[in-house]
């Protein structure tokens, strides 16, 4: 057995490599963050962490990937993949779980650096991380959330088939926004011409499908 199986799994799509996060990339995704992410004057996290990366040079936002790292277990998970065009870091995304091996649910979020936005690549990494769930894991509903006035990544859930499943109040900046939660049923799941590569699965599948 591998002391860390994880870092086995690649997932391939036409354009994209993604792979669980390891230190020497978690570096690159600093320095994505720090060239931007999002217009200053929106926040599109519900944790507002872009807000102090100027302060702390990205000391907090390397300490939560490592956080989610070592909190890993088989009931409750959730893999940061890093997302590689080319080559180079790009942004992440999330796929996670609670009590999979009985509700067969996952959950997504993600995000990418502003240069790297408006090429297709959201969608590409979300289609990559929902076909793995879907057609590698077992799941069977797909989860997400937007702000309501996240026009790109609403588009986004729209066209790959998520519809609305109510909302929640937050207040990133302390001013209440609403939250849009999404759901995904895998038969409802708009494909496209192009499926997933999945390389590594075999070593680590015992720690996130119990």
């Amino acid at each position: 057995m591998d002391a860390w199986p994880l870092r086995h799994l690649v997932l391939r799509t036409p354009r994209l490599e993604l792979r669980p996060d390891d230190d020497s990339g978690l570096f690159e995704l600093v320095e994505v963050a720090k060239a931007g992410v999002h217009d200053p004057a929106e926040m599109p996290f519900n944790v507002p962490w872009t807000d102090s990366l100027a302060d702390d040079h990205g000391f907090g936002m390397v300490q939560f990937f490592w956080g989610m790292r070592a909190k890993l277990a088989a009931k409750d998970w959730a893999i940061c993949f890093l997302v590689r065009h080319e080559g180079k870091v790009i942004g992440v995304q999330e796929l996670g779980a609670r009590d999979f091996g009985v509700l067969r649910e996952v959950n997504t979020g993600s995000w990418l650096g502003r240069e790297f936005q408006s090429n297709g690549f959201g969608t590409e990494m979300r289609v990559g991380v929902l076909q793995f769930a879907f057609d590698h894991l077992g799941a069977h509903i797909a989860r997400s959330a937007a702000w309501q006035g996240n026009q790109s990544s609403n588009r986004v859930s729209a066209k790959l088939g998520y519809v609305h499943d109510g909302t929640i109040g937050a207040a990133p900046r302390g001013e209440r926004l609403e939250h849009v939660r999404l759901r995904l049923d895998e038969a409802n799941f708009v494909r496209p011409d192009w499926n997933v590569a999945v390389d590594g699965l075999a070593e680590c599948v015992h720690l996130i499908t119990s």
